[in-house]
């Protein structure tokens, strides 16, 4: 009697990717965070950046799971510091040798510049190896391994490239260095991958190249072109994601970004209609009780205009908190949201055994980015 194989049982079907958070739980968080980033002179933005992290990973759940975000506020402010240690004196140095060589200071930025792309780089490549080093899933840590400098090399040259094409080259550069990351990030010990091609990201968005310029000329156009442009973007990201036997599909809209976009846009008019109305409101108050003309009360020898400076400066700080709580919750949070809940999982089930594995990464790499304002959230 001839004995068959026991049949291979079907793949199960995708896994959905759930968010549970609350809207308005994440407003009054961001603009509480808001506030207190305003009577600390910006310190706590350490903080704040922690809670917004723990706030969508635990309320994300994959095939039912949430997820765990793990790092501390004081390991980003830590790191913060430590990267001042090492850009100041940059800064500083730059800031001599543009005195002492004035007339070479036009070129002296060109080597500043680099100097700083290739921080900026390695930065948003270690702070990305510390958020996933904090990310828990299933009691299993993400981790990274690589070189952040191998990495801001390779950044460097494909942005040379980049530049040489006028843009052309850069569905190849973000698939080149996306490969890369994954190639060096690991669930437990599943190791990660990426099957994007800088084709298909050009396929996907090539005819955008062509509007970049009617964009730039017409500035209507450019919240619909770089919202097109970015959920294109995540869609690709999204399908060329591995982790072991792994995968992600995404069905994201190519206008699923444009209303985020658009109501930036208008609070963001709002709200320099408003500063507007406050600096107006603040210079006629001091006309009144000094008696003196807008050209007067402006002038550089005008000792009165120091009161003015005051509440101009209230004034824009709190437009200033104010559009970064816009950004937090439609930027952030919402296009999370809407991420999430066109995108499915599948292979889930080689997850199922992962052993743990990896150590922890040093925030020094998020100081940096944060330092250079490359961070991501």
């Amino acid at each position: 009697m001839t004995a068959f194989p026991p049949p291979v049982p079907p793949p199960l079907p995708p896994a959905q990717i759930d968010f549970t958070g609350h809207r308005g739980e994440f407003r009054r968080m961001v603009t509480r965070g808001a506030g207190l980033e305003l009577v600390t002179f910006g310190f706590y933005r350490f903080w704040l950046v922690t809670d917004i992290r723990r706030h969508l990973w635990s309320n994300t759940s994959v095939d039912g799971d949430a997820a765990e975000y793990t790092g501390r506020a004081k390991e980003l402010l830590i790191g913060f510091l430590f990267a001042l240690a090492i850009l100041v004196p940059i800064y500083l140095a730059y800031f001599l040798v543009g005195i002492e060589f004035e007339r070479w200071q036009g070129f002296a930025s060109t080597p500043l510049f680099i100097t700083f792309y290739a921080f900026s780089q390695l930065a948003i490549f270690r702070a990305r190896r510390y958020r996933l080093t904090r990310t828990v899933w299933r009691g299993v840590r993400f981790w990274m391994d690589g070189s952040g400098w191998a990495y801001s090399l390779r950044a460097m040259l494909w942005g040379l490239l980049v530049y040489l094409t006028l843009g052309l080259a850069l569905p190849w550069r973000e698939a080149s260095l996306e490969r890369y990351k994954m190639r060096h990030s690991h669930y437990g010990d599943l190791s990660g991958d990426f099957e994007g091609t800088g084709w298909e990201f050009f396929k996907r968005g090539w005819w955008l190249w062509l509007l970049t310029p009617f964009a730039i000329a017409i500035p209507l156009l450019a919240p619909f072109v770089y919202a097109e442009f970015k959920a294109r973007e995540w869609r690709w990201w999204l399908a060329g994601i591995r982790i072991g036997g792994v995968s992600l599909s995404s069905k994201l809209p190519h206008d699923a970004f444009y209303g985020l976009y658009w109501k930036v846009v208008g609070w963001s008019l709002l709200l320099i209609a408003l500063f507007g109305s406050w600096a107006a409101g603040c210079t006629a108050l001091l006309m009144r009780v000094t008696g003196l003309e807008i050209d007067q009360l402006l002038g550089p020898t005008a000792g009165t205009s120091v009161p003015l400076l005051a509440p101009m400066a209230v004034g824009y700080l709190a437009a200033a908190l104010a559009f970064n709580v816009v950004i937090r919750v439609y930027l952030q949070r919402d296009l999370w949201v809407k991420v999430l809940e066109t995108t499915h999982v599948h292979g889930i089930e080689a997850a199922a055994n992962v052993k743990a594995s990896g150590e922890l990464a040093s925030a020094l790499g998020e100081g940096f980015a944060d330092g250079l304002d490359v961070a991501g959230f």
